[in-house]
């Protein structure tokens, strides 16, 4: 190894350790369900994104078989040769039918779509407008567009407005679009998309909706877009197929004219191989099981707020979360470090989040109940929660 690179290594590493910032990857010994097996150790798994725990749905399991079975394991090429079989056109059409909108494209993941819609449709001659709490996929996606990046304070209606006037009024920019989460995944908090859409309409700008964290989530599963009735107000719906959906990969849902330039222009889709035919295979049956009942949807919400009431009954600062996500904020980086820490040696597995995640001095736990977990799990994990919490301090 260079010198030079193992000093680098060496002292960044060590740096992130001293601060609480290093991450350290746990490996599971089984499937990612309400309950896990890390090293032997079963624990209730509140840190999944698997929201109606269809991750490990036999109906899922059975339609990734067939579908291997008929089209094999991999798709073979690019989309853009020979490498979009017939089940990535269904899919596509399924995604279009589940999120109201004319057209869909399917990507490798979310993180995909980011970088590769935002900079096909905007370049160094416009701006973005960017909420300030948007996710990593976004801001460099944003940074690859070359486009001028304006940060708007998080879900602050006057400076989106104060923004797209001065954005506007310059008259330096040929297109300019805002960027927004539609769920923010580290607070559970819901874009103002209301309020968003008549901005918009005002400056004319270009609306682009992150719905990782709401689709499945909101809007009866269908997302954070239908749940304001807005499906056709904005212009491009990203979300991922590997969160409640239970899946992988991503998707863009617009109008047919937006679907059929990002199939031209964006890179990711271009120049990497499709999506494998079970995962396109088990997304459908994943969207088809909510568009054929809300139960599991409606349990996912009744375990969060059953989650939510008892962590904040027990004292806790859970934020402003509109949605599962229950984020438990410590502050501090290393006693959030030791809280995850105490609450795996009890038996509940909920991962610390710390900068750069979120800002420094913001450090949390983040709960992510699902479908799958019991009354009784979520009885034992705040029971754990309880107990840890006095023991450091953290409750009275």
């Amino acid at each position: 190894m260079s010198k030079a690179l193992e000093q680098f290594l060496s002292e960044n590493l060590n740096e992130l350790k001293s601060k609480g910032l290093y991450n350290v990857i746990n490996i599971l010994d089984g499937a990612n369900g309400p309950m896990i097996e890390i090293d032997g150790k079963e624990l209730i798994n509140l840190s999944s994104n698997n929201y109606l725990g269809y991750a490990t749905h036999e109906r899922l399991i059975n339609a990734t078989i067939e579908a291997t079975k008929k089209y094999g394991a991999g798709a073979g090429a690019v989309r853009t040769i020979n490498g979009t079989l017939a089940i990535h056109r269904e899919l596509e059409e399924k995604i279009a039918e589940f999120k109201h909108t004319e057209a869909a494209i399917a990507f490798q993941s979310g993180f995909n779509c980011n970088m590769g819609a935002i900079s096909a449709v905007m370049d160094k001659n416009d701006a973005i407008l960017s909420d300030e709490l948007n996710h990593a996929s976004i801001i460099d996606g944003c940074r690859l567009s070359r486009a001028k990046i304006i940060r708007v304070k998080h879900s602050d209606m006057e400076d989106l407005r104060a923004q797209a006037k001065a954005a506007r009024d310059s008259g330096l920019y040929k297109k300019i679009m805002y960027i927004t989460d539609g769920v923010f995944s580290m607070d559970g908090d819901v874009a103002k998309l209301p309020e968003i859409i008549e901005i918009a309409k005002e400056f004319d700008l270009i609306t682009y909706v992150d719905d990782a964290h709401g689709s499945g989530v909101m809007g009866k599963g269908a997302g954070t877009v239908h749940h304001f009735g807005l499906s056709k107000e904005v212009d491009l719906q990203m979300g991922t197929l590997s969160k409640a959906i239970g899946v992988v990969g991503g998707y863009v849902a617009g109008s047919k004219d937006l679907i059929d330039w990002l199939k031209v222009r964006a890179r990711p889709f271009l120049f990497s191989t499709s999506l494998t035919p079970g995962a396109a295979a088990a997304a459908m049956e994943s969207i088809t099981m909510l568009q054929e009942s809300d139960v599991d949807f409606n349990r996912l919400w009744d375990n969060g707020r059953y989650l939510k009431a008892g962590l904040e009954k027990l004292g806790y600062n859970i934020g402003e979360s509109e949605t599962p996500i229950t984020p438990v904020i410590i502050g501090d980086e290393k006693l959030t470090q030791e809280f995850s820490a105490k609450l795996y040696e009890e038996g509940v597995y909920c991962k610390s989040i710390v900068f750069p995640t979120v800002p420094l001095g913001t450090g949390r736990v983040r709960n992510m109940p699902t479908a799958a977990h019991t009354k009784e799990m979520l009885d034992d994990a705040l029971a754990i929660y309880e107990k840890v919490g006095k023991e450091l301090g953290i409750l009275k």
